[in-house]
This record gives C-alpha cells, sequence and structure tokens, in this order.
C-alpha cells in the first residue's frame, strides 16, 4: 500500500520551498518546533520524526542537509527492496536528491518535484540516468512478470548489450521504447524481452500489462484446492499469467471465504469486492444468468458479473463461467487497454495494535507501520495523542475510559465497510486491553450482542507492543528474571472474590507480581488488601517498584518496601511490581536496580559440590589402586 510523503522542514530558510512541494503533493507540511513559520504540523527533533517516519514506511522528503536524513535512517537500513524512499531538497529549491528507494518511487517523486521548483532532480541510478527507464518498476497497469531477471538485464544494457523487445501485437509498451533496441545486423549482447499477458519464458525479461479481471465464487466452506485448480487451468488453457489479472473480485459475502483469500493470496494479487446490487447491475452483460443464484445472493451471477465490474465498463467477457460441484470462476478483459487500479472495495482491516507505554522509541516498526496505512484511528484519546505525528491527518474516533466495547464495536463495524481501521492501545494490546474484546464480539452471535456480518467478515491483525509490565521492568533492572504473573485489581469485570483467591495464589506460589488498573478514585482498597496478603508469606522488606507514566516526559520511578506501600502513591497510570522472597535492589551507581536471581549461584554451588565430591572419589580410588600394588 503506498502511503503519502512527509515533507518536512528543517530550518526556517526552508518553510518555503517545503510549503511549495507539500502543497503540490497535496499532503500537509512538517515543520521543526520553534524553528519553521507557517508549518501545518510540527516536530521536535528532526532525527527521530524523520527515522519514525522512515519505520512506519512513510516516504521522507526533507528540506534540509541530506546528511540529516543519511543519519537519522542510518540505523535501520537493511532491507532495500521495501524501504520507503527518502529525498533530499536544498533549501533553497534548486536540488532535489534521492537518496534512498529510486526504483521504488524516490526517482519519479524526485523528478515531479523537481518540475514544481523548476530544479535539478539529481537521479545518480544508471538505469533511470543511461537507459532513461527503470526496469524493476514498470508504470501504472504492467508488472514485471520475471523479478530475478531484472538486474542482470540492465547491467547488459549498460555494458552496451542492446534490447530486443517482442510480445503481442495487440500490446503497446511504449515506455520501453527509450531502451537501446538491437538492430538486424547488431552481434553484440542482445537482452531478449517480452510484453505479453502470456506466462514469462525462461531465461526472458517478461512485463505483464494489467488487463484482465478474475471473477469467483464458491460454496461456504469450498476447499480452497479446488478452486485453485479450477483457476489454475482457465489461466493455463487461456496461456494468461497471473501478473496480467487486477485483482480477485467477487460479492461482498465472500470476504470471508478462505478460498477466496487464499487464491489472492497464492496468485500475489489483490482481493477487491463488490456488492450484491453492483453485481446485478451488469446481469445483461453476463453470457450465464442464473435465477438460483439469483435467489441465493441476489444476482444473478457471481464470477461472471464481478469479473466485469472488475474490468469497468469497457470490460468484455474473455472467458465465461467455469464451475465444479463447489466453485466457479470467470475473466474479463479490457480490449488494447490496461487497468491501473483495481476496481471494487478491499476487505476490510481492523489492526489491533500496541503502542506501548508511550514513548516512540519502544514502538515497533510493525505497529508504526500499521497505523500509517490506516485510514481511521481508534482509541482512547489519550493513547492516540501519543502516537504524535503518525495520527496526523487521519479520522480518528477518540472514546473514553469506560467506553471499551463501545470502541471495539465501532472499529469492527468501520473495518466492516471496508475500512482499514487501526484498534490504538496501550502496552500491548493482548494485555489487558482490547484485542480479547475485539474476538469476544466477534465470537458472540447475532442475538447475543455480537457485530454484524460485514464486521464478522474483515481481516484481523493483531501486532505485540511493549507491554506496561516489560517496561517497568526494563527501568526497574531485571525484577521478573524468575517466574512472575500479572493480575489486574480491576473488579468491575472480574468479581472480586475471583481477584481475591487469585492474590492468595500468587502469594504463596512466591511469584514476582505486577499489579495492573492497581486503583482508582472509587477503587481504593484491593491494593491493601493485597499487601496485606502479600506479607503473610514474604518478606516486610520484600521491594516494590511503582512506575507512572512510563515512557513519557512525566515518568516517576520509585521503589517501597512492601510493608511500606501506600495506596495514596498509586494511580491508574502506575503499574505496581511486587518482588518475591528472592527479589533483590541492588545499590549502584545511578541509584537502586531490582532483579529477581534464577538460581544461578545455588547451581553454581551444587556444581561445585559436584565437582569436589568427583574428585574425592578419584582420589579415593587412586588410594584403593595404590594399595593393590
Amino acid at each position: 500500500m503506498a502511503l503519502n510523503p512527509v515533507v518536512m522542514a528543517v530550518s526556517g530558510s526552508g518553510a518555503e520551498i517545503a510549503r511549495r512541494v507539500a502543497d503540490a503533493l497535496d499532503v500537509p507540511m512538517y515543520g521543526r518546533t520553534g524553528r519553521v513559520a507557517g508549518a501545518d504540523e510540527d516536530f521536535a527533533n528532526a532525527l527521530e520524526f524523520a527515522r519514525e517516519m522512515f519505520a512506519a514506511g512513510r516516504p521522507v522528503i526533507g528540506v534540509c542537509a541530506s546528511g540529516i536524513l543519511i543519519r537519522a535512517v542510518a540505523p535501520l537500513l537493511a532491507d532495500k527492496v521495501n524501504e520507503p524512499p527518502v529525498i533530499s531538497v536544498s533549501d533553497d529549491g534548486s536540488v532535489v536528491v534521492p537518496l534512498l528507494g529510486g526504483h521504488r518511487g524516490a526517482n519519479r517523486m524526485a523528478r515531479r518535484i523537481a518540475e514544481v521548483l523548476e530544479a535539478k532532480a539529481a537521479v545518480t541510478t544508471a538505469g533511470d540516468v543511461a537507459l532513461g527507464v527503470s526496469l524493476d518498476e514498470p508504470p501504472a497497469g504492467w508488472r514485471l512478470g520475471t523479478p530475478d531477471l531484472a538486474k542482470d538485464a540492465m547491467a547488459r544494457l549498460l555494458a552496451g548489450g542492446r534490447a530486443r523487445i517482442d510480445g503481442d501485437e495487440a500490446i503497446k509498451a511504449e515506455w520501453l521504447e527509450a531502451l537501446p533496441a538491437a538492430a538486424p545486423d547488431f552481434d553484440g549482447d542482445v537482452v531478449a524481452m517480452e510484453a505479453t499477458t502470456a506466462p514469462p519464458v525462461e531465461g526472458v525479461l517478461t512485463f505483464h500489462p494489467v488487463r484482465f479481471a478474475l471473477g469467483v465464487g464458491c460454496s461456504r466452506n469450498c476447499p480452497p484446492e479446488e478452486l485453485q485448480a479450477l483457476v489454475e487451468g482457465m489461466l493455463a488453457e487461456a496461456e494468461i499469467a497471473p501478473g496480467a489479472i487486477s485483482a480477485v473480485h467477487s460479492i461482498d459475502v465472500k470476504g470471508d471465504e478462505p478460498a477466496v483469500i487464499r487464491l489472492a493470496d497464492t496468485l500475489g494479487v489483490p482481493l477487491r469486492l463488490f456488492p450484491a446490487a453492483e453485481l446485478e447491475a451488469v446481469t445483461d452483460r453476463l453470457e450465464n444468468p442464473s435465477e438460483v443464484v439469483f435467489a441465493e445472493v441476489g444476482c444473478h451471477g457471481v464470477s461472471e458479473g464481478a469479473a466485469l465490474c472488475g474490468a469497468g465498463p469497457d470490460g468484455v467477457l474473455a472467458q465465461p463461467k467455469l464451475k465444479t460441484a463447489n466453485a466457479t470462476c470467470a475473466l474479463a478483459v479490457v480490449p488494447g487497454g490496461v487497468i491501473e487500479a483495481p476496481r471494487g472495495r478491499p476487505r476490510g482491516r481492523l489492526s489491533i495494535v500496541g503502542i506501548g507505554p508511550g514513548q516512540s522509541s519502544w514502538r515497533t516498526p510493525e505497529v508504526s507501520r500499521l497505523v500509517s496505512e490506516a485510514e481511521e484511528l481508534v482509541g482512547y484519546g489519550l493513547y492516540i495523542d501519543l502516537l504524535g505525528p503518525l495520527a496526523h491527518g487521519k479520522t480518528r474516533s477518540d472514546f473514553p475510559l469506560g467506553g471499551e466495547e463501545d470502541r471495539c464495536r465501532y472499529a469492527l463495524e468501520q473495518a466492516g465497510q471496508g475500512k482499514n481501521v487501526a484498534l490504538v492501545c496501550s502496552g500491548d494490546a493482548g494485555i489487558y486491553a482490547m484485542g480479547a474484546l475485539v474476538f469476544e464480539l466477534l465470537d458472540r452471535g447475532a442475538g447475543e450482542g455480537g457485530v454484524t456480518a460485514e464486521a464478522r467478515r474483515v481481516e484481523v491483525v493483531c501486532s505485540p507492543g511493549v507491554s506496561a509490565l516489560q517496561g517497568a521492568a526494563a527501568r526497574a533492572g531485571a525484577p521478573l528474571g524468575h517466574d512472575f504473573c500479572a493480575i489486574s485489581l480491576s473488579d468491575l469485570l472480574t468479581p472480586r472474590e475471583d481477584i481475591v483467591k487469585r492474590l492468595k495464589a500468587a502469594a504463596e506460589g512466591d511469584f514476582v507480581i505486577a499489579f495492573y488498573n492497581p486503583v482508582s478514585r472509587r477503587r481504593r482498597t484491593l491494593l491493601a488488601e493485597a499487601r496485606d496478603i502479600l506479607l503473610q508469606h514474604r518478606p516486610a522488606d520484600t521491594p516494590v517498584m511503582l512506575a507512572s507514566n512510563l515512557g513519557r516526559p512525566e515518568e516517576n520511578i520509585r521503589y517501597r518496601r512492601l510493608d511500606a506501600l501506600q495506596v495514596d502513591e498509586v494511580d491508574m497510570l502506575t503499574v505496581v511490581l511486587i518482588g518475591s522472597s528472592h527479589s533483590r535492589l541492588a545499590q549502584l551507581g545511578e541509584g537502586p536496580r531490582m532483579f529477581t536471581p534464577r538460581g544461578y549461584a545455588r547451581r553454581i554451588d551444587g556444581d561445585l559440590r559436584d565437582v569436589g565430591n568427583r574428585h574425592l572419589e578419584d582420589a579415593a580410588l587412586a588410594t584403593s589402586d595404590d594399595r593393590k600394588g
């Protein structure tokens, strides 16, 4: 999914140029706080901001020195195939330099910016400079069918080779005409290329024009192998490569059908869906309308209708419906044209993300990417605020504390409309957060307070985050070095007697304990009760860590003895870590650090005793042998 670029100005001298670039790209302009006037949004630290946006997969356009961007993203460089573009623009707008991602859109974007600024795009990618085209980055409406051959082909052309482009007569690949062509009498290195909808020939660099739309239908729980075999057989018979297909299209009620989902993944194309009414609108173009299908789903043909809707108003059926016992498929083509973007709505996606305790450096790159890709952010307002620049410009739906079920239900229903939604949680979304409630809503029946059928068909993605107990433990040292557990002291959803039972079990088991939701304005007694229960099983001087506002500017870490733990010191933003009977505070130069030994010292002592015993046994045997001698 292509993400909107970030345009950033580091100093006031580059503000005017940054504004022109941002306006041309129709994106917000970001400026450094206190340095840049007129920005839509601001950032405090240029290196951190650029690094965070890059990690989230956002193209970064910096009106600043190239070195700033290089230093920002250098620690993250690992995979040039998936890394987003990075472009540097001089403060006066005279030079535009694509630093990274030349074949991921940076060169094209740099040239566009240069046109706006009447500047020079300093493109250094060999293929773009010498050949005038990037063979591994075809234009919209085309796909590279043999990506493993592109690099070698460019190298051979740059070394003096010539291109011979064959293919379907009806296909015009004007964008390849800039390549040096091999004359009939050329006896040098000839790079074979083909522009065709047919499957690639071994050793030939192949480009596919995206001209076909695949429509499929199937019965509920159709075996994935059955649908896949049907489609692969049809494509093989028609000699059409998957790269020439825009997407797998079907009726929206099949958005959660495993066979359909797997087929799109196998072919490497998107899945796009249409409501029955939209499919019914093309009934007069179907070759096999069916009253049985209409009675079942509300349209006279799923596979043929979906293929025609996917191809658009100019599409015609290239392959009418084929069927097996449980599956159907059809193919539509756009004569003489290409499909630049798939038609139909995507299957909705709900990403359940944990953003960590608060600071961006504790947020995983995967979470940042999912947030960047989302169209809408849903969550408690404070948590969305903690996303900072990642949340700028996005639709956000804030919910108060206590509105957890409403929050999850809303997120699922929005995703059910085909949207990409991120449900934002603090810490890890699966630990005392919204993850479990989302799946509970999906598991409920329609009459049990569940969600709509549309919401039940969405893709749900769970991404891990740094939990509050992990963040607190890292600040402390290593208090979770041995067995530990987490207990919520909120009795809003859990009966009080169950909480007390768990407290007693954890106390008797001598677990290190992390208390979540320790107190609120109304709940003030369970923490004191927990302290008294624990004092029955572990020493009064057991170390306790209180960690408030972890990862935020107001972070506050302090230690107490278990017998001195006071409820008034704790609030809802505090994680309470209670040590086991073995936990200790090490007094170090930077202050006390809490840890729980794993028993290595005892094991080492035991090993030494074993060694000593073996020495004694050896000595006894030696003495016995001496006596025998």
